[in-house]
Formats: structure tokens, C-alpha cells, sequence
């Protein structure tokens, strides 16, 4: 159905001080891919994933130009199709899922109108059926109240329902072929894994094909049919899942799939507290409660994880605890100081202190800013730098994020989502804080740059002493950089202790389900964990 020929690939670079260059960024990658079959693209940050993703859609984003090869869609080479021919096919018989959801959703618009707007400009059902058809969606995708789901704006929903609610808008119009770029990244282990039961459903159902691009292994193993590995704009290895995950040929694959395996780590003790957090409740504007009764508290130079499904309140923790939200209850306490509930209360040095990094690197920067920009402004306001010591603190940053000066002057729309996230991090230990809460902040990233920007982190920590709020839906991340961990459902702390005791049975029965779902590297994990689920179902 399709069949992808010696795609090549360029771009214009802007090196600091010289003239811009044009360079080729994926080198003559060539696959077939047949109806009802899934292949997954795996890669670090950077390696070309996404842009092979949406060339597919004869599509290049950012100055990236399609300079060779072919992409044909039914036999038919897309990148020779006019204008009003690709509109006529995008949206109908190709669509895309993307990797951040919340920055491709219009916020004035509700969500089910924007789910079946493709659909009914394609003229492919009547607006009955075409609500008809996202209902059903919201429903095998385990979306809350599906039957009012849609009246909802994009900021009224979660991270990890955006992301669920995008997959619906992609499947609605059944189309020939769909790109998936991490459209699980940002969703809890749990959801997780209905979403991939229901996009594999769906494959098979309907005979749609798939490109899925991710950077977990586990995951790409439970969905895909095929695997390529790329790295720099070239093949490594290609080959069928069973091939690639149990008898890898390239180093670079072998070492994508030991990142998988986990790290020890004991907890320290729990005194010595940094931020103690009591009896905090918390609501939004419509008085929905979101946070019940939490008590929690983070040791200087240590990490907390908090785990728990979308919408058990996590980021709304974190929002808490900058200032962002103000409580209705409780109190928060700070280096043995009350601090005040909200923002604009505190301090310089306060807000200093406290860092947060953003679930969302797509939507935590001015696009009108350079990288450079970004991670100076709070060595300004902070620290006063300006002129060449600013920017020799910014290079220095960005030498840490193992990004380079050659950056420092792309603004965020250069760079690839891991790239975004890695500047994001930058910019909050441009503060030098005392505490950093971390809301998912390898989400985005390839296994071996998270395992990179993990092993910073812990250098970090070992070097600062600086402690972490690590929200996570990663089980595998918290077993190797927590040393607490605190686990939450429907807006209570259901658990939290040593790492050792909450991750060491026996479990309560949340607990139990979170380490149940998480992926594994064994082909049919899924199928067994779904029968599994069905059976405990029936007993019920």
C-alpha cells in the first residue's frame, strides 16, 4: 500500500557567524508497508523519525525540504501530486497523530468538533455519523464521559486525554494510512496500554496501515509488525519485531535495548526535609476538587517520584507547589519556611529555588525566542548576566544538555521534540534552584538521550544536592532514580514511602495494577495482559 524510495531529505542550517548551509539530514531510507500491517520507526531524538513520519504525508515542517526517492501511496508517488491532490488525500486517506497533542488543538474550538472536522470537509459522512463515529472512539479509548467528552475545550481535559482525544480525531475518518509519532508518550502505563489495544484494533479492523514512531521499545514491540532503526537519517537495522528485539546484528540496536533494563537504587532516609507539602486540596475555577487531603515531603538531595494514572492530579501537585494554583487547604513549607500559596507572593529567591519543567516543551516557549534567549532569560532576571558571560553560561548549559552552542541561535519550531525538552531542562538549571519538579521531563525523549539526561540529573543531584519531584508514568524510571515514591489516584495519595517498600510487594491493589501494566520487551505481552484483565473482569 505503501512503498517509500530512496527518500532523501535536506535542510538549511544556521551556524553561528557563517553562512547558512544546506545539509542532508535523511540519506536514501527505502521500505514497504502493506495494508493492516504496523512498522515501527525507532530512533534517538534527532535521528529523522518524524520527518520520515510526515514525508509520508508528502509533508516537510520547518525549512526540511523533500529533495529525493518517492512515496507512493497505491502506487502513486504523492510527492509529484499537485496541491489540491494532497489536500484531497490528507485527512481522508492519510492521517496524522502528533507527538504533543496540546499544541495541535486549536483552545477556541470544542474537541469534538475538531475530531470530525476533517471528516465532514472531506464530505466522508453526515455530521450524525460523524459524531456517531467519534463517540465510539472516545469510548474503546477510555475517555472519561465519553458521551460529553466532546463538548469539552482542550484546556479542560488532561495531557494524557488530549492525547487520546487526537488518536480519535486521526481514526475517525478511517483512512488508508495512519502516522503515529509517540501518540502514547504523554499517557500513564495504564491508558497506555487500552490505547494500544485500541489502535492495533483498529489496524486490524479496518486494514489500515501504520507508521508508528516511538522510542520505546516495549512499546513498538506490543503494536508493530516490522522495525527499522535509524539513527542520523540512516538505517541501522530492518528487519521484523521478533528479529530486532531478540536477535539484534547492530551495536547501536543492542544498546537501545539494554537501556531497558533497570537500574537499582536504595532509598536514603526520609529526614531532612527540603518541601513539606500538608493536607493540601486543591480546585480549578469551576470548584471540581482535583487534590484531596495530599501529604508529602521531599528530602534535600533526594527524588520523589510521583506516579498515577492521567488526571489523578500529578501536575496539579505541581502547580500547587509553584504557586500557579493556590491551595483551598493545607499549607506548604519551604527550607523551614511557610510559603506563600501563591506566584506572585513569593520572592525572587523564592521562585528561584523552585524550578518546574513542563510536561509540554511545545507550549513552554515563546516560538519568537531563540534557544539562546530561552535559557538566558533567567540568567538574567536571577543572576543579572547579560553580553558574553550570559552567553558563555548558555553554551555552558547546553554543552551539559549535550546539545552545543551550534543551538544557540535555532529558535524552538528547528528543533525535534527531544531537542525542545533538553532546552527546557537547560532553562531550569539556569536558576541554579534548590528544588526542581520535574513533570515528565523525559517523556519525549529516545531511550539512550533519557538515559543521558537521567544520568545528568543524578550528577546534578550528587554534586548540588538538589532535590526532585519527578512526575512520572515510567515504572522503569522510577526504579532507577527514586528514592521515594508516592502514588496517586482520583486526586489522593493512595501510597508513599521508601522506593524499596511501595515497589516491593505486597502491593494495594492501584499499586498492583501500575506495575502490571507496564510494557515489557516479550512479543504477545499485550495480548496476555488484556486476556489477563478479561479474566479478572469475569471473576468480578
Amino acid at each position: 500500500m505503501l512503498s517509500v524510495r530512496n527518500l532523501k531529505i535536506g535542510a538549511t542550517t544556521y551556524p553561528p557567524g557563517e553562512n547558512p548551509k544546506d545539509i542532508e539530514i535523511v540519506h536514501g531510507i527505502s521500505f514497504d508497508l502493506e495494508r493492516g500491517k504496523v512498522l515501527g520507526l525507532i530512533g534517538e531524538s534527532g535521528a529523522g523519525k518524524s520527518t520520515i513520519g510526515l514525508a509520508a504525508l508528502a509533508y516537510g515542517r520547518g525549512g526540511v525540504r523533500i529533495t529525493g526517492g518517492e512515496v507512493l501511496l497505491d502506487g502513486e508517488d504523492i510527492l509529484k501530486t499537485d496541491k489540491k491532490g494532497i489536500r484531497q488525500i490528507r485527512g481522508a486517506r492519510v492521517c496524522y497523530v502528533a507527538q504533543s497533542a496540546a499544541a495541535a488543538f486549536n483552545p477556541a474550538h470544542k474537541l469534538g468538533d475538531q475530531v470530525i472536522e476533517a471528516t465532514l470537509e472531506h464530505g466522508l459522512m453526515t455530521r450524525d455519523e460523524a459524531r456517531e463515529r467519534a463517540l465510539y472512539l472516545f469510548k474503546i479509548l477510555g475517555l472519561p464521559d465519553p458521551d460529553t467528552f466532546g463538548d469539552r475545550f482542550p484546556h479542560q481535559v488532561s495531557g494524557g486525554q488530549l492525547q487520546r482525544a487526537m488518536t480519535a480525531m486521526a481514526l475517525c475518518s478511517n483512512p488508508e494510512l495512519i502516522v503515529f509519532d509517540e501518540p502514547t508518550t504523554a499517557l500513564d502505563v495504564t491508558t497506555q496500554i487500552d490505547v494500544l489495544a485500541a489502535i492495533k484494533n483498529a489496524i486490524e479492523e479496518t486494514g489500515t496501515a501504520a507508521l508508528y514512531i516511538t522510542h520505546d521499545l516495549a512499546v513498538v514491540a506490543q503494536i508493530s509488525d516490522d522495525i527499522m532503526v535509524l539513527r542520523h537519517g540512516e538505517t541501522i537495522e530492518y528487519g521484523s519485531v521478533q528479529q530486532i528485539i531478540e536477535n539484534p546484528q547492530e551495536e547501536y540496536t543492542r544498546a537501545l535495548i539494554s537501556v531497558r533494563q533497570t537500574k537499582q537504587r536504595e532509598a536514603r532516609d526520609q529526614s531532612n526535609a527540603l518541601l513539606s507539602v500538608d493536607n493540601i486540596s486543591a480546585s480549578y475555577g469551576n470548584g471540581f476538587k482535583v487534590l484531596h487531603d495530599v501529604s508529602l515531603h521531599v528530602p534535600r538531595g533526594q527524588t520523589v517520584a510521583v506516579v498515577g494514572e492521567s488526571g489523578s492530579g500529578k501536575s496539579t501537585l505541581a502547580r500547587v507547589i509553584t504557586g500557579l494554583l493556590p491551595p483551598s487547604e493545607g499549607s506548604i513549607t519551604f527550607a523551614n519556611e511557610a510559603l506563600p500559596p501563591q506566584h506572585k507572593q513569593r520572592t525572587r529567591d523564592q521562585l528561584r529555588r523552585i524550578q518546574l519543567i513542563y510536561q509540554m516543551a511545545d507550549t513552554a516557549m515563546n516560538p519568537r525566542q531563540t534557544v539562546g534567549q530561552i535559557i538566558g532569560r533567567p540568567l538574567t532576571f536571577y543572576f543579572g548576566l547579560h553580553g558574553t558571560k550570559k552567553k558563555q553560561r548558555v553554551q555552558e548549559l547546553l554543552d551539559e544538555i549535550e546539545m552545543g552552542s551550534g543551538f544557540y541561535d535555532r529558535y524552538p519550531a528547528e528543533l525535534s521534540g527531544g531537542q525542545k525538552q533538553r532546552v527546557a531542562i537547560a532553562r531550569a538549571l539556569a536558576a541554579k534552584p534548590d528544588l526542581i519538579l520535574c513533570d515528565e521531563p523525559t517523556s519525549a525523549l529516545d531511550p539512550l538521550v533519557a538515559e543521558g539526561i537521567l544520568d545528568l540529573l543524578m550528577r546534578l543531584q550528587a554534586e548540588t544536592q538538589v532535590s526532585y519531584l519527578f512526575i512520572t508514568h515510567d515504572i522503569a524510571i522510577v526504579r532507577a532514580i527514586a528514592d521515594s515514591v508516592a502514588v496517586m489516584l482520583q486526586g489522593k495519595l493512595v501510597d508513599f514511602g521508601p522506593r524499596s517498600s511501595v515497589l516491593s510487594p505486597p502491593f494495594d491493589d492501584y499499586t498492583d495494577l501500575l506495575l502490571k501494566s507496564v510494557p515489557e520487551m516479550e512479543l504477545g505481552w499485550l495480548e496476555k495482559v488484556l486476556a489477563t484483565r478479561r479474566m479478572e473482569s469475569a471473576d468480578n
